[in-house]
């Protein structure tokens, strides 16, 4: 199994370092012993793993630290309840670990659970772990949360999608541990994009795991099911007009508020592709809803369900967990090109003071200081996003049995990455980049480009970082 990694990043862009810097120190702080095991809370005042941050979180600090981001998994699988439902929270509470169950709070762990399984090395008590889990939780899903029958999944209070204190749900409960849903409320239950793209996620990462094992009809079986959760999205949940997905009250009524959820699901891949495209095309990019000058508002801002309040509200602002899921949402469906402009919108709304918040105005750019605890800093998804924007930008990932590199222009930068007993390192020298697989040299790039390589370097794909990139530019040496 592999235990050891670490990043080492040098770069002439000041801002950026200092950032980096500031990032990897403050996110020490957030290491922590649950009951004998190490893991990476959420911080910020926020202190458990939540299940829409810590499983994506703690895979994207295992370039740092193997054990938190596998322990950040394994807690979530292993606390399980009998019925099939995973902890939307873990706490530790008088030196007790502690599931909580009142709540989904998201649902960010299919994807980067199963990319633990190649991290660590291909662990097949985990893969099989991990197999057992999402086949059950998918199972709890669809026996529990169609209360009226009408096949799609619902949310029962804010705190299921974690969008507290949102607006759009009314008096909706903020949390539930009730296995019916609350009775007299305006919008809850409610048909949720989120919810049937959990079901989703958990279909298609079966299917993946299905064929790891070399079990090629069971595999099949499950993009089957999972694409029946595609089709009642795109029959109940997308709004052809509209070109986005929305929800539908206890009711059955259209839910006309426009929400950054149509990318959410794009994190979780339920959408095909060409509702993906319409909703990029006409919503994300356009500068009177969600391409604001800081962009990815929670809803669009010239909803009138849109508030623009600083403390924590999933109504309006930028919210620094939208620009960790957007990274994935993006590449899922062929958008690298915009990852380089929201890494660097969000590296100049931190800034220079380096203080990692939750949320941001979408107007002014400035950072939200001020959450409902106090002043806050350390937040964890704000930290790893920085630091998941550096690697995708100037340096390398690991997905899978690929490789991702970056060689975003305009300053020169190192990047290595260890990983067991291998190194992987690009030099960027903001015009050109140069990549080595254990001191090899595997291939050299023009600038604004991702190179996608095997794990031994042989280069399998190339796709612009930029508008005007020029994929053509890159000579591969294996």
């Amino acid at each position: 199994m592999i235990t050891h990694t670490d990043v080492v990043f040098k770069t002439s862009d000041t801002l950026v370092q200092k950032l980096v810097d500031a990032a990897e120190k403050k996110l020490l702080g957030n290491l922590k012993d649950f009951g004998g095991r190490t893991v990476l809370i959420e911080g910020g005042g926020y202190e458990k793993i939540w299940l829409e941050t810590q499983p994506m979180g703690g895979e994207m600090y295992a370039k740092r630290n193997m054990e938190a981001g596998l322990n950040n998994q394994l807690l979530f699988m292993e606390h399980i309840r009998n019925d099939g439902r995973l902890p939307g929270s873990i706490a530790l509470i008088d030196g007790r670990v502690t599931p909580q169950f009142n709540k989904f709070q998201g649902f960010c762990f299919p994807a980067p659970a199963l990319n633990m399984y190649y991290l660590v090395g291909r662990d097949q008590a985990y893969l099989e772990l991990l197999y057992s889990t999402l086949e059950r939780f998918d199972a709890y899903l669809w026996k529990v949360r169609d209360s009226d029958g009408d096949g799609c999944l619902e949310t029962w209070c804010k705190y299921d999608t974690g969008e507290d204190h949102a607006e759009r749900y009314a008096d909706a409960p903020d949390a539930w541990t009730e296995e019916t849903p609350p009775e007299g409320c305006q919008t809850v239950p409610m048909a949720s994009i989120d919810i049937m793209s959990f079901s989703y996620a958990a279909r298609e990462t079966l299917e993946k795991i299905s064929l790891i094992m070399g079990k090629e009809e069971l595999a099949a079986n499950w993009m089957k099911k999972a694409l029946t959760v595609q089709e009642r999205i795109g029959s109940y949940l997308w709004n052809e007009e509209a070109g986005a997905c929305l929800d539908r009250d206890r009711h059955h009524r259209v839910m006309p508020v426009l929400t950054h959820n149509s990318l959410r699901a794009m994190y979780w891949h339920s959408l095909p592709p060409y509702m993906a495209d319409r909703f990029v095309r006409e919503h994300l990019l356009n500068p009177r809803e969600f391409w604001t000058k800081m962009p990815l508002p929670s809803v669009a801002v010239n909803d009138p369900l849109f508030r623009n309040i600083t403390t924590n509200n999933w109504s309006g602002q930028a919210q620094a967990l939208t620009y960790q899921r957007a990274i994935l949402a993006l590449e899922n469906y062929g958008y690298d090109r915009l990852i380089p402009l929201l890494g660097r919108k969000l590296f100049e709304a931190i800034g220079e003071k380096c203080v990692f918040v939750q949320q941001y105005d979408p107007f002014t750019m400035k950072p939200s200081a001020v959450s409902l605890k106090g002043e806050q800093d350390a937040y964890g998804p704000a930290m790893l996003s920085v630091l998941e924007y550096a690697a995708r930008m100037y340096g390398v990932h690991i997905q899978g049995e690929q490789l991702f590199w970056g060689s975003v222009s305009g300053s020169e930068s190192t990047y290595e990455q260890q990983w067991g007993e291998n190194r992987f390192r690009i030099e960027n020298s903001g015009a050109s980049a140069v990549a080595y697989v254990n001191g090899k040299k595997i291939f050299e790039a023009g600038p604004d480009l991702k190179v996608v390589t095997d794990l031994a370097g042989r280069v399998l794909s190339v796709l612009p970082f930029a508008e005007r990139a020029d994929c053509g530019r890159i000579m591969a040496f294996i």
